[in-house]
């Protein structure tokens, strides 16, 4: 498995209603906590607003992907 590193793109895993993150929205690692176990990452809209920042476990995320796109969706 790939290591994350402050300022990866990665991928969310699975939702975060709480949060209005859904599985997909991609992300901006900001912090690596415990050598690689947690990540705070923070989501921006596309103007570069945040929308959310959360400190997610390791399963909760995935490095971006060689040819990957990103797609755009409103947050509620």
């Amino acid at each position: 498995m790939r290591t994350i590193q402050e300022h990866d793109r990665v991928v969310l895993t699975g939702d975060l209603p709480a949060e209005k993150l859904t599985a997909g929205d991609v992300g901006t690692v900001v912090h690596v906590h415990r050598a690689g176990e947690a990540f705070e990452v923070e989501f921006v809209s596309l103007e570069g607003e945040t929308v959310a920042v959360v400190t997610l476990e390791r399963a909760q995320i995935r490095p971006v992907e060689r040819r990957e796109i990103t797609h755009a969706r409103r947050v509620a």
